[in-house]
């Protein structure tokens, strides 16, 4: 069972993410422990979303919604004062959209991630996005190679 963690809001996290401003897209972390999380996003009906195509939010943003996620998790499981760590998307497995588009969902909604595997160049996870009513829009395995400039 994930414990309720102190408060984090949006600049909590983005304190804690490589991704600021606008590309910043959790909105607060509902709950965490050592395998997995889960976050609140609103702004997937934002007219100004970063990610919008031609009017719409499609349903494969869910893939960036879980790596943000996914770099939340890491670097709230990673030692006290370490920096937030680059990391990039190596792969993207069964990923199924359930819709179409995300903007037009009930908000808010809920990343969750699932830490699979994985050490300190590289991670695996499993993530689910639902809407307010539980309905599955996303699901689908992320790799994420960290520090990819280091393994040179």
């Amino acid at each position: 069972m994930m414990r309720k963690p102190a408060p984090l809001d949006r600049a909590g996290i983005e304190a804690r993410i490589p991704h600021h401003g606008a590309m910043c897209l959790l909105h607060e972390l509902v709950a965490c422990d050592a395998r997995e999380l889960r976050c609140r996003v609103v702004s997937h009906a934002d007219a100004a979303h970063p990610l919008r195509s031609h009017g719409a939010l499609p349903a494969v943003a869910g893939i960036e919604l879980a790596s943000q996620a996914m770099a939340l998790h890491g670097a709230l499981n990673a030692p006290a004062l370490a920096p937030p760590r680059a990391g990039f998307l190596a792969s993207a497995r069964s990923v199924r959209l359930h819709v179409a588009r995300l903007d037009d969902a009930p908000g808010p909604l809920v990343v969750h991630v699932v830490h699979l595997a994985g050490d300190a160049t590289q991670a695996l996870y499993a993530f689910d996005l639902s809407d307010a009513a539980a309905r599955l829009l996303v699901e689908g395995r992320l790799a994420v190679v960290l520090d990819a400039g280091a393994l040179k």
